[in-house]
Protein backbone atom coordinates (compact mmCIF):
# COMPACT_ATOMS: atom_id res chain seq x y z
CA UNK A 1 0.00 0.00 0.00
CA UNK A 2 1.31 3.44 -0.94
CA UNK A 3 1.92 5.67 2.08
CA UNK A 4 0.21 8.72 0.62
CA UNK A 5 0.37 10.49 4.00
CA UNK A 6 4.15 10.91 3.81
CA UNK A 7 3.66 13.69 1.25
CA UNK A 8 1.80 15.67 3.92
CA UNK A 9 4.41 15.22 6.67
CA UNK A 10 5.67 18.42 8.28
CA UNK A 11 9.30 19.29 7.42
CA UNK A 12 11.74 17.53 9.72
CA UNK A 13 9.48 14.58 10.61
CA UNK A 14 11.03 11.28 9.43
CA UNK A 15 9.11 8.48 7.73
CA UNK A 16 10.66 5.90 10.05
CA UNK A 17 11.93 5.85 13.63
CA UNK A 18 14.53 3.75 15.43
CA UNK A 19 13.33 2.66 18.86
CA UNK A 20 16.33 0.42 19.57
CA UNK A 21 18.48 3.09 21.24
CA UNK A 22 17.36 1.70 24.62
CA UNK A 23 16.50 -1.81 25.74
CA UNK A 24 13.89 -0.73 28.28
CA UNK A 25 11.95 2.24 29.62
CA UNK A 26 13.97 1.94 32.83
CA UNK A 27 17.22 2.33 30.92
CA UNK A 28 15.88 5.46 29.20
CA UNK A 29 14.72 6.76 32.58
CA UNK A 30 18.13 6.41 34.22
CA UNK A 31 19.94 7.98 31.27
CA UNK A 32 17.63 10.99 31.11
CA UNK A 33 17.50 11.54 34.87
CA UNK A 34 21.28 11.84 34.76
CA UNK A 35 21.05 14.13 31.74
CA UNK A 36 18.38 16.45 33.16
CA UNK A 37 19.36 16.18 36.86
CA UNK A 38 18.25 19.40 38.55
CA UNK A 39 15.46 20.18 36.12
CA UNK A 40 11.99 20.01 37.69
CA UNK A 41 10.19 16.81 36.72
CA UNK A 42 6.86 16.92 38.57
CA UNK A 43 4.88 19.59 40.41
CA UNK A 44 1.80 18.92 42.53
CA UNK A 45 0.02 20.95 45.20
CA UNK A 46 2.87 23.39 45.62
CA UNK A 47 5.68 20.78 45.78
CA UNK A 48 8.21 20.05 43.04
CA UNK A 49 10.63 17.15 42.60
CA UNK A 50 13.57 17.20 40.20
CA UNK A 51 14.66 14.41 37.88
CA UNK A 52 17.49 13.62 40.30
CA UNK A 53 15.06 13.33 43.22
CA UNK A 54 12.71 11.23 41.10
CA UNK A 55 15.59 8.88 40.29
CA UNK A 56 16.47 8.50 43.98
CA UNK A 57 12.91 8.01 45.18
CA UNK A 58 12.01 5.57 42.41
CA UNK A 59 15.14 3.57 43.29
CA UNK A 60 13.94 3.36 46.90
CA UNK A 61 10.53 2.09 45.79
CA UNK A 62 12.11 -0.43 43.42
CA UNK A 63 14.49 -1.64 46.13
CA UNK A 64 11.54 -2.19 48.45
CA UNK A 65 9.77 -4.27 45.79
CA UNK A 66 12.87 -6.41 45.37
CA UNK A 67 13.12 -6.76 49.15
CA UNK A 68 9.61 -8.19 49.16
CA UNK A 69 10.84 -10.96 46.88
CA UNK A 70 9.07 -9.87 43.71
CA UNK A 71 10.41 -11.72 40.68
CA UNK A 72 11.14 -10.16 37.32
CA UNK A 73 7.83 -9.61 35.53
CA UNK A 74 5.70 -9.57 38.70
CA UNK A 75 2.70 -7.26 38.43
CA UNK A 76 2.36 -4.16 40.61
CA UNK A 77 -1.02 -2.40 40.63
CA UNK A 78 -1.12 1.38 41.04
CA UNK A 79 -4.48 2.87 42.06
CA UNK A 80 -4.04 6.61 42.54
CA UNK A 81 -5.05 9.93 41.00
CA UNK A 82 -2.37 12.35 39.80
CA UNK A 83 0.02 12.84 42.72
CA UNK A 84 3.79 12.72 43.22
CA UNK A 85 3.71 9.11 44.40
CA UNK A 86 2.48 7.97 40.99
CA UNK A 87 5.60 8.61 38.86
CA UNK A 88 7.79 7.41 41.75
CA UNK A 89 5.93 4.08 41.68
CA UNK A 90 5.77 3.81 37.88
CA UNK A 91 9.51 4.17 37.39
CA UNK A 92 10.42 2.25 40.54
CA UNK A 93 8.33 -0.69 39.35
CA UNK A 94 9.90 -0.70 35.90
CA UNK A 95 13.43 -0.37 37.31
CA UNK A 96 12.81 -3.35 39.60
CA UNK A 97 12.00 -5.43 36.51
CA UNK A 98 8.28 -5.60 37.29
CA UNK A 99 5.16 -4.74 35.30
CA UNK A 100 2.89 -1.76 36.02
CA UNK A 101 -0.84 -2.44 36.19
CA UNK A 102 -2.67 0.89 36.05
CA UNK A 103 -5.97 0.88 37.94
CA UNK A 104 -8.77 3.44 37.86
CA UNK A 105 -9.25 4.72 41.46
CA UNK A 106 -12.99 5.09 40.86
CA UNK A 107 -13.50 1.38 40.27
CA UNK A 108 -16.28 -0.40 42.12
CA UNK A 109 -15.35 -3.48 44.20
CA UNK A 110 -16.46 -5.75 41.34
CA UNK A 111 -14.32 -3.94 38.77
CA UNK A 112 -11.29 -3.83 41.06
CA UNK A 113 -11.53 -7.51 41.93
CA UNK A 114 -11.75 -8.43 38.25
CA UNK A 115 -8.64 -6.46 37.27
CA UNK A 116 -6.52 -7.61 40.22
CA UNK A 117 -7.44 -11.25 39.59
CA UNK A 118 -7.03 -11.00 35.83
CA UNK A 119 -3.60 -9.35 36.08
CA UNK A 120 -2.40 -11.50 38.99
CA UNK A 121 -1.04 -8.41 40.75
CA UNK A 122 0.99 -9.23 43.87
CA UNK A 123 1.37 -5.65 45.14
CA UNK A 124 -1.00 -2.71 45.10
CA UNK A 125 -0.27 0.90 45.96
CA UNK A 126 -3.57 2.63 46.65
CA UNK A 127 -4.62 6.08 47.82
CA UNK A 128 -6.23 5.85 51.26
CA UNK A 129 -9.43 7.43 49.90
CA UNK A 130 -10.14 4.16 48.06
CA UNK A 131 -8.72 1.62 50.52
CA UNK A 132 -12.23 0.69 51.72
CA UNK A 133 -12.95 -0.65 48.22
CA UNK A 134 -9.84 -2.84 48.24
CA UNK A 135 -10.74 -4.09 51.73
CA UNK A 136 -13.90 -5.68 50.30
CA UNK A 137 -12.10 -7.74 47.64
CA UNK A 138 -8.50 -8.32 48.67
CA UNK A 139 -9.14 -11.82 50.04
CA UNK A 140 -10.36 -12.95 46.61
CA UNK A 141 -7.18 -11.78 44.84
CA UNK A 142 -3.49 -12.74 44.71
CA UNK A 143 -2.39 -9.47 46.31
CA UNK A 144 0.26 -10.13 48.97
CA UNK A 145 1.37 -6.59 49.82
CA UNK A 146 -0.81 -3.50 50.25
CA UNK A 147 0.74 -0.03 50.35
CA UNK A 148 -1.56 2.83 51.35
CA UNK A 149 -0.66 6.36 50.26
CA UNK A 150 -2.04 9.71 51.39
CA UNK A 151 -2.29 12.76 49.14
CA UNK A 152 0.15 14.68 51.34
CA UNK A 153 2.84 12.00 51.59
CA UNK A 154 5.47 13.77 49.44
CA UNK A 155 4.42 17.37 50.07
CA UNK A 156 6.49 18.14 53.18
CA UNK A 157 4.82 20.34 55.81
CA UNK A 158 2.09 21.26 53.31
CA UNK A 159 1.22 17.57 53.22
CA UNK A 160 0.17 17.66 56.88
CA UNK A 161 -2.35 20.36 56.03
CA UNK A 162 -3.54 18.55 52.89
CA UNK A 163 -4.10 15.29 54.78
CA UNK A 164 -5.96 17.07 57.60
CA UNK A 165 -8.27 18.79 55.11
CA UNK A 166 -8.90 15.63 53.08
CA UNK A 167 -9.49 13.41 56.10
CA UNK A 168 -11.27 15.65 58.57
CA UNK A 169 -12.77 18.65 56.79
CA UNK A 170 -13.73 17.16 53.43
CA UNK A 171 -14.14 13.66 54.93
CA UNK A 172 -12.99 11.98 51.74
CA UNK A 173 -11.32 9.00 53.45
CA UNK A 174 -13.88 6.34 54.46
CA UNK A 175 -12.87 4.04 57.30
CA UNK A 176 -10.85 1.01 56.21
CA UNK A 177 -8.99 -1.87 57.81
CA UNK A 178 -6.52 -3.99 55.84
CA UNK A 179 -4.29 -6.04 58.17
CA UNK A 180 -0.60 -5.79 57.25
CA UNK A 181 -1.02 -2.72 55.03
CA UNK A 182 2.09 -0.53 54.93
CA UNK A 183 2.08 3.26 54.72
CA UNK A 184 3.82 4.76 51.68
CA UNK A 185 6.21 6.97 53.63
CA UNK A 186 7.26 4.04 55.81
CA UNK A 187 7.90 1.98 52.67
CA UNK A 188 10.07 4.75 51.24
CA UNK A 189 12.16 4.94 54.40
CA UNK A 190 12.64 1.19 54.31
CA UNK A 191 13.54 1.23 50.60
CA UNK A 192 15.99 4.09 51.02
CA UNK A 193 18.08 1.84 53.24
CA UNK A 194 18.42 -0.77 50.51
CA UNK A 195 20.16 -0.85 47.16
CA UNK A 196 18.27 -1.36 43.91
CA UNK A 197 19.76 -4.42 42.24
CA UNK A 198 20.26 -4.20 38.47
CA UNK A 199 17.74 -6.32 36.54
CA UNK A 200 18.19 -7.38 32.95
CA UNK A 201 15.02 -6.08 31.27
CA UNK A 202 14.72 -6.39 27.50
CA UNK A 203 12.48 -4.95 24.80
CA UNK A 204 10.18 -7.98 24.84
CA UNK A 205 9.46 -7.82 28.57
CA UNK A 206 6.06 -6.45 29.62
CA UNK A 207 6.18 -2.83 30.80
CA UNK A 208 2.47 -2.11 31.30
CA UNK A 209 -0.79 -3.99 31.48
CA UNK A 210 -3.05 -1.21 30.27
CA UNK A 211 -6.66 -2.22 30.71
CA UNK A 212 -9.05 -0.96 28.07
CA UNK A 213 -11.78 1.37 29.24
CA UNK A 214 -14.46 -1.26 28.95
CA UNK A 215 -16.81 1.30 27.37
CA UNK A 216 -17.98 -1.28 24.84
CA UNK A 217 -17.70 -4.44 26.93
CA UNK A 218 -15.48 -6.31 29.38
CA UNK A 219 -12.17 -4.60 30.10
CA UNK A 220 -9.11 -6.39 28.70
CA UNK A 221 -5.44 -5.95 29.54
CA UNK A 222 -3.48 -4.63 26.58
CA UNK A 223 0.01 -6.11 26.93
CA UNK A 224 2.44 -3.28 26.20
CA UNK A 225 6.05 -4.38 25.92
CA UNK A 226 9.00 -2.09 26.57
CA UNK A 227 9.59 -1.92 22.82
CA UNK A 228 5.99 -0.80 22.22
CA UNK A 229 6.38 2.09 24.64
CA UNK A 230 9.87 3.01 23.42
CA UNK A 231 8.62 3.02 19.82
CA UNK A 232 5.67 5.27 20.60
CA UNK A 233 7.92 7.65 22.51
CA UNK A 234 10.25 7.91 19.50
CA UNK A 235 7.25 8.43 17.22
CA UNK A 236 5.85 11.19 19.43
CA UNK A 237 9.24 12.85 19.91
CA UNK A 238 9.90 12.78 16.15
CA UNK A 239 6.57 14.52 15.60
CA UNK A 240 7.14 17.11 18.31
CA UNK A 241 10.82 17.81 17.64
CA UNK A 242 10.51 20.34 14.80
CA UNK A 243 8.07 22.44 16.78
CA UNK A 244 9.01 22.57 20.46
CA UNK A 245 12.20 20.70 21.34
CA UNK A 246 14.61 23.53 20.61
CA UNK A 247 12.52 26.13 22.37
CA UNK A 248 12.19 26.93 26.08
CA UNK A 249 11.94 24.16 28.67
CA UNK A 250 8.66 22.35 28.30
CA UNK A 251 5.93 22.57 30.94
CA UNK A 252 2.91 20.35 30.31
CA UNK A 253 -0.43 20.50 32.13
CA UNK A 254 -1.36 16.98 33.19
CA UNK A 255 -5.03 16.94 34.07
CA UNK A 256 -5.90 13.59 32.50
CA UNK A 257 -5.02 10.79 34.93
CA UNK A 258 -1.60 9.17 34.55
CA UNK A 259 -3.23 5.73 34.76
CA UNK A 260 -4.87 6.48 31.38
CA UNK A 261 -2.75 5.59 28.35
CA UNK A 262 -3.06 9.05 26.76
CA UNK A 263 -1.64 10.89 29.76
CA UNK A 264 0.81 8.10 30.58
CA UNK A 265 2.59 8.38 27.23
CA UNK A 266 1.90 11.93 26.02
CA UNK A 267 2.62 13.52 29.40
CA UNK A 268 4.52 11.30 31.83
CA UNK A 269 6.79 9.48 29.39
CA UNK A 270 7.17 12.12 26.67
CA UNK A 271 8.32 14.68 29.25
CA UNK A 272 10.88 12.13 30.47
CA UNK A 273 12.11 11.98 26.88
CA UNK A 274 12.19 15.80 26.53
CA UNK A 275 13.26 16.72 30.07
CA UNK A 276 10.03 18.62 30.67
CA UNK A 277 7.93 19.36 33.73
CA UNK A 278 4.56 17.72 34.42
CA UNK A 279 2.19 19.92 36.41
CA UNK A 280 -0.09 17.31 37.99
CA UNK A 281 -3.73 18.26 38.48
CA UNK A 282 -5.13 15.89 41.11
CA UNK A 283 -8.81 16.81 40.75
CA UNK A 284 -9.59 18.41 37.38
CA UNK A 285 -13.30 18.24 38.15
CA UNK A 286 -12.73 21.08 40.57
CA UNK A 287 -12.71 23.56 37.70
CA UNK A 288 -12.31 26.63 39.90
CA UNK A 289 -9.27 25.10 41.60
CA UNK A 290 -7.94 23.92 38.23
CA UNK A 291 -8.05 27.44 36.76
CA UNK A 292 -6.43 28.84 39.91
CA UNK A 293 -3.54 26.36 39.46
CA UNK A 294 -3.19 27.21 35.77
CA UNK A 295 -2.62 30.85 36.67
CA UNK A 296 0.52 29.87 38.61
CA UNK A 297 2.38 28.37 35.65
CA UNK A 298 3.82 29.45 32.33
CA UNK A 299 2.95 26.25 30.51
CA UNK A 300 3.90 25.32 26.95
CA UNK A 301 1.83 22.17 26.34
CA UNK A 302 -1.65 21.01 27.30
CA UNK A 303 -3.40 17.68 26.72
CA UNK A 304 -7.05 16.89 27.28
CA UNK A 305 -10.34 15.58 25.99
CA UNK A 306 -13.24 17.49 24.47
CA UNK A 307 -15.29 17.63 27.68
CA UNK A 308 -12.30 18.96 29.65
CA UNK A 309 -11.65 21.76 27.16
CA UNK A 310 -15.36 22.58 27.08
CA UNK A 311 -15.56 22.69 30.86
CA UNK A 312 -12.58 25.05 31.15
CA UNK A 313 -13.96 27.36 28.47
CA UNK A 314 -17.15 27.71 30.48
CA UNK A 315 -15.31 28.31 33.78
CA UNK A 316 -15.14 31.93 35.02
CA UNK A 317 -11.58 33.21 35.15
CA UNK A 318 -10.21 30.91 32.43
CA UNK A 319 -9.79 33.83 30.02
CA UNK A 320 -7.43 35.49 32.51
CA UNK A 321 -4.91 32.61 32.41
CA UNK A 322 -1.55 33.46 30.79
CA UNK A 323 -1.41 31.53 27.50
CA UNK A 324 1.58 33.39 26.06
CA UNK A 325 3.89 30.35 26.25
CA UNK A 326 1.34 27.77 25.06
CA UNK A 327 2.65 26.08 21.90
CA UNK A 328 0.76 22.78 21.71
CA UNK A 329 -2.76 21.78 22.72
CA UNK A 330 -3.41 18.12 22.00
CA UNK A 331 -6.89 16.61 22.09
CA UNK A 332 -7.63 12.89 22.10
CA UNK A 333 -9.59 10.19 23.91
CA UNK A 334 -12.82 11.17 22.15
CA UNK A 335 -13.83 13.27 19.16
CA UNK A 336 -12.96 16.96 19.46
CA UNK A 337 -15.94 19.07 18.43
CA UNK A 338 -15.37 22.01 16.08
CA UNK A 339 -17.28 24.44 18.28
CA UNK A 340 -14.98 23.59 21.21
CA UNK A 341 -11.82 23.78 19.09
CA UNK A 342 -12.84 27.17 17.69
CA UNK A 343 -13.55 28.57 21.14
CA UNK A 344 -10.23 27.20 22.46
CA UNK A 345 -8.29 28.94 19.68
CA UNK A 346 -10.14 32.19 20.36
CA UNK A 347 -9.50 32.00 24.12
CA UNK A 348 -5.88 30.80 24.10
CA UNK A 349 -4.48 31.73 20.70
CA UNK A 350 -3.36 28.10 20.29
CA UNK A 351 -4.88 25.69 17.76
CA UNK A 352 -6.42 22.58 19.34
CA UNK A 353 -4.69 19.74 17.46
CA UNK A 354 -6.44 16.40 17.41
CA UNK A 355 -4.66 13.06 17.70
CA UNK A 356 -5.87 9.46 17.80
CA UNK A 357 -4.84 6.28 19.51
CA UNK A 358 -5.89 3.43 21.75
CA UNK A 359 -4.58 1.51 24.74
CA UNK A 360 -3.65 -1.20 22.27
CA UNK A 361 -1.37 1.18 20.32
CA UNK A 362 0.53 2.70 23.25
CA UNK A 363 -1.47 4.96 22.23
CA UNK A 364 -0.48 7.32 19.37
CA UNK A 365 -1.44 6.15 15.87
CA UNK A 366 -2.21 9.46 14.14
CA UNK A 367 -1.44 13.10 14.94
CA UNK A 368 -2.13 16.33 13.09
CA UNK A 369 0.77 18.66 12.30
CA UNK A 370 1.42 20.76 15.39
CA UNK A 371 1.73 23.99 13.43
CA UNK A 372 -1.83 23.92 12.07
CA UNK A 373 -3.41 27.36 12.02
CA UNK A 374 -6.98 26.13 12.39
CA UNK A 375 -8.84 23.00 13.53
CA UNK A 376 -9.29 20.75 10.49
CA UNK A 377 -11.73 18.08 11.69
CA UNK A 378 -9.23 15.26 11.08
CA UNK A 379 -7.47 12.99 13.58
CA UNK A 380 -4.24 13.50 11.66
CA UNK A 381 -1.68 11.55 9.68
CA UNK A 382 -0.21 8.16 10.60
CA UNK A 383 2.86 8.69 12.79
CA UNK A 384 6.30 7.49 11.57
CA UNK A 385 6.76 3.72 11.06
CA UNK A 386 2.99 3.26 11.09
CA UNK A 387 0.70 1.86 8.40
CA UNK A 388 -3.03 2.49 8.45
CA UNK A 389 -5.48 0.65 6.25
CA UNK A 390 -9.21 1.44 6.01
CA UNK A 391 -11.09 -1.85 5.59
CA UNK A 392 -14.60 -3.23 5.24
CA UNK A 393 -16.21 -5.99 7.29
CA UNK A 394 -14.59 -8.64 5.08
CA UNK A 395 -11.13 -7.20 5.66
CA UNK A 396 -10.78 -5.66 2.21
CA UNK A 397 -9.33 -2.20 1.79
CA UNK A 398 -12.06 0.26 0.82
CA UNK A 399 -11.74 2.84 -1.93
CA UNK A 400 -10.13 6.14 -0.95
CA UNK A 401 -12.69 8.47 0.56
CA UNK A 402 -14.99 5.65 1.71
CA UNK A 403 -15.67 4.80 5.35
CA UNK A 404 -14.26 1.64 6.86
CA UNK A 405 -12.61 0.28 9.98
CA UNK A 406 -9.30 1.91 10.91
CA UNK A 407 -6.67 -0.84 11.04
CA UNK A 408 -3.20 -0.07 12.44
CA UNK A 409 0.19 -1.73 12.02
CA UNK A 410 3.39 -0.52 13.64
CA UNK A 411 5.94 -1.13 16.40
CA UNK A 412 3.67 0.52 18.97
CA UNK A 413 0.91 -2.09 18.56
CA UNK A 414 0.48 -4.30 21.64
CA UNK A 415 1.70 -7.87 21.90
CA UNK A 416 -1.90 -8.95 22.56
CA UNK A 417 -4.51 -9.08 25.29
CA UNK A 418 -3.28 -10.49 28.60
CA UNK A 419 -4.21 -14.18 28.85
CA UNK A 420 -6.83 -13.81 26.11
CA UNK A 421 -5.49 -15.45 22.94
CA UNK A 422 -8.94 -15.67 21.32
CA UNK A 423 -9.62 -11.95 21.81
CA UNK A 424 -6.13 -11.21 20.48
CA UNK A 425 -6.74 -13.31 17.38
CA UNK A 426 -10.07 -11.59 16.77
CA UNK A 427 -8.49 -8.14 17.10
CA UNK A 428 -5.68 -8.76 14.61
CA UNK A 429 -5.76 -9.29 10.84
CA UNK A 430 -3.80 -12.03 9.11
CA UNK A 431 -1.29 -9.45 7.87
CA UNK A 432 -0.63 -7.96 11.30
CA UNK A 433 -3.00 -5.00 11.57
CA UNK A 434 -4.87 -4.19 14.77
CA UNK A 435 -8.59 -3.67 14.15
CA UNK A 436 -9.48 -0.55 16.10
CA UNK A 437 -13.26 -0.85 16.07
CA UNK A 438 -13.40 2.77 14.87
CA UNK A 439 -14.73 3.87 11.51
CA UNK A 440 -12.75 6.40 9.53
CA UNK A 441 -12.14 7.92 6.11
CA UNK A 442 -8.73 8.68 4.55
CA UNK A 443 -8.52 11.53 2.06
CA UNK A 444 -6.13 11.92 -0.87
CA UNK A 445 -3.52 13.65 1.33
CA UNK A 446 -3.47 10.85 3.91
CA UNK A 447 -5.48 12.68 6.56
CA UNK A 448 -7.93 10.48 8.44
CA UNK A 449 -11.32 11.61 9.67
CA UNK A 450 -12.97 9.67 12.44
CA UNK A 451 -16.57 8.75 11.67
CA UNK A 452 -17.56 6.91 14.84
CA UNK A 453 -17.20 3.74 16.88
CA UNK A 454 -18.23 0.80 14.73
CA UNK A 455 -20.48 -0.51 17.51
CA UNK A 456 -22.14 2.89 17.98
CA UNK A 457 -23.27 3.34 14.39
CA UNK A 458 -27.05 3.35 13.94
CA UNK A 459 -29.09 1.92 11.08
CA UNK A 460 -32.14 4.11 10.51
CA UNK A 461 -34.36 2.92 7.64
CA UNK A 462 -31.29 1.33 6.10
CA UNK A 463 -29.18 4.48 6.33
CA UNK A 464 -26.01 4.76 8.40
CA UNK A 465 -26.25 7.37 11.17
CA UNK A 466 -23.19 8.32 13.19
CA UNK A 467 -23.66 9.67 16.73
CA UNK A 468 -20.48 11.76 16.41
CA UNK A 469 -22.08 13.79 13.61
CA UNK A 470 -25.31 14.31 15.55
CA UNK A 471 -23.41 15.36 18.68
CA UNK A 472 -21.06 17.73 16.85
CA UNK A 473 -23.94 19.61 15.22
CA UNK A 474 -26.10 19.77 18.35
CA UNK A 475 -23.11 20.88 20.47
CA UNK A 476 -22.81 23.93 18.20
CA UNK A 477 -26.19 25.20 19.44
CA UNK A 478 -25.46 28.10 21.81
CA UNK A 479 -27.88 26.74 24.40
CA UNK A 480 -26.22 23.30 24.64
CA UNK A 481 -23.39 22.48 27.06
CA UNK A 482 -23.04 18.74 26.37
CA UNK A 483 -24.94 16.12 24.44
CA UNK A 484 -24.96 12.45 23.49
CA UNK A 485 -26.81 10.47 20.82
CA UNK A 486 -27.73 6.78 20.90
CA UNK A 487 -29.97 4.43 18.97
CA UNK A 488 -33.29 3.13 20.28
CA UNK A 489 -35.52 0.43 18.75
CA UNK A 490 -38.19 1.68 16.37
CA UNK A 491 -40.89 -0.46 14.82
CA UNK A 492 -40.96 1.55 11.61
CA UNK A 493 -37.31 2.43 10.94
CA UNK A 494 -35.53 -0.34 12.88
CA UNK A 495 -33.63 2.22 14.94
CA UNK A 496 -34.15 5.88 15.75
CA UNK A 497 -32.00 8.58 17.32
CA UNK A 498 -32.40 9.50 20.97
CA UNK A 499 -30.65 12.68 22.07
CA UNK A 500 -29.52 13.51 25.62
CA UNK A 501 -28.76 17.17 26.32
CA UNK A 502 -27.26 19.15 29.20
CA UNK A 503 -28.37 22.76 28.90
CA UNK A 504 -26.03 25.73 28.88
CA UNK A 505 -29.01 28.08 28.55
CA UNK A 506 -31.71 27.17 31.10
CA UNK A 507 -34.30 28.65 28.71
CA UNK A 508 -33.60 26.13 25.94
CA UNK A 509 -36.78 24.24 25.08
CA UNK A 510 -37.37 20.94 23.35
CA UNK A 511 -39.34 22.75 20.65
CA UNK A 512 -36.43 25.10 19.88
CA UNK A 513 -33.97 22.21 19.77
CA UNK A 514 -36.22 20.20 17.47
CA UNK A 515 -36.43 23.13 15.07
CA UNK A 516 -32.65 23.40 15.12
CA UNK A 517 -32.32 19.69 14.32
CA UNK A 518 -34.94 20.00 11.57
CA UNK A 519 -32.88 22.77 9.96
CA UNK A 520 -29.58 20.88 10.23
CA UNK A 521 -30.38 17.19 9.64
CA UNK A 522 -32.09 15.20 6.94
CA UNK A 523 -35.18 13.33 8.15
CA UNK A 524 -33.70 10.01 9.25
CA UNK A 525 -30.97 11.73 11.30
CA UNK A 526 -33.34 13.87 13.35
CA UNK A 527 -33.75 12.77 16.99
CA UNK A 528 -37.04 11.03 17.68
CA UNK A 529 -36.63 11.43 21.44
CA UNK A 530 -34.96 14.33 23.25
CA UNK A 531 -34.21 14.08 26.97
CA UNK A 532 -32.72 16.88 29.05
CA UNK A 533 -30.30 15.88 31.83
CA UNK A 534 -28.35 17.79 34.47
CA UNK A 535 -25.27 15.68 33.66
CA UNK A 536 -24.14 12.79 31.48
CA UNK A 537 -22.30 9.63 32.58
CA UNK A 538 -18.58 9.79 31.80
CA UNK A 539 -15.46 7.66 32.01
CA UNK A 540 -12.57 8.57 34.29
CA UNK A 541 -11.11 10.87 31.63
CA UNK A 542 -14.39 12.56 30.80
CA UNK A 543 -15.48 10.57 27.75
CA UNK A 544 -19.27 10.39 27.59
CA UNK A 545 -20.51 6.84 28.13
CA UNK A 546 -23.03 6.11 25.42
CA UNK A 547 -23.18 2.49 26.58
CA UNK A 548 -24.42 3.57 30.02
CA UNK A 549 -27.09 5.69 28.38
CA UNK A 550 -28.14 2.75 26.20
CA UNK A 551 -28.36 0.50 29.26
CA UNK A 552 -30.55 3.05 31.02
CA UNK A 553 -32.77 3.42 27.98
CA UNK A 554 -33.82 -0.22 27.62
CA UNK A 555 -37.59 -0.16 27.19
CA UNK A 556 -37.65 3.34 25.70
CA UNK A 557 -40.91 4.15 23.92
CA UNK A 558 -40.96 3.30 20.25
Amino acid sequence: MEKIWLKSYPPGVPAEIDWKQHRSVGELFQKNCALFGDRPAYHNMGATISFRELEQQSAAFGAWLQGMGLARGARVALMMPNCLQFPICIFGTLRAGCTVVNVNPLYTPRELEYQLKDSGAEVIVILENFAHVLQQVKAATQVKHVVVASLGDRLGFMGVIVNFVVRHLQRLVPAWNIPGALRFNALMEEGAGRSLKPVEVGPDDVAFLQYTGGTTGVSKGATLLHRNILANLEQAAAWVHPFVLEREDQVIITALPLYHIFSLTANCLLMLKLGGLNVLITNPRDMAGFVKELRKHRFTMFTGVNTLFNGLLNQPGFSRVDFSALRVTLGGGMAVQKVVADRWKEATGCTLVEAYGLSETSPAATINPLDMKEYNGAIGLPVPSTDISIRDDEGREVAQGEAGEICIRGPQVMAGYWNQPESTATAMTADGYFKSGDLGIMDDKGYIRLVDRKKDMLKVSGFNVYPNEIEAVVAAHPGVLECAAIGIPDEHSGEAVKLFVVKKDPGLTEEALRKYCHDNFTGYKRPKVIEFRTELPKTNVGKILRRALRDETVGSPK
